[in-house]
């Protein structure tokens, strides 16, 4: 099975971070590896939208400070085995 997978940066709530997306059973599911959060939606961009407001919600509710910008560039890339 090919899942297609697509890597962006997303700031929330002066936060910037890191937003892996793939398509599944018709969708996307966008997720966010610094907190473990994810969300979904019908495209790219709802799927983004969606996890935007997840992110809020969880740092509103954890108060989690720890997070700060990614100071490094992340990839996205298949390996073939």
């Amino acid at each position: 099975m090919l899942i297609s997978a697509y890597a962006a940066i997303i700031t929330v709530m002066s936060k910037t971070l890191t937003a892996i997306i793939t398509e599944e059973d018709g969708g996307f599911v966008a997720l966010n590896p610094e907190t473990d959060v994810a969300s979904q939606g019908d495209t790219v961009d709802e799927a983004l939208a969606n996890l935007k407001e997840a992110l809020e919600l969880y740092f509103e509710e954890t108060q989690d400070t720890s997070l700060t910008d990614i100071p490094h560039t992340t990839f996205l890339t298949t390996v073939t085995i």
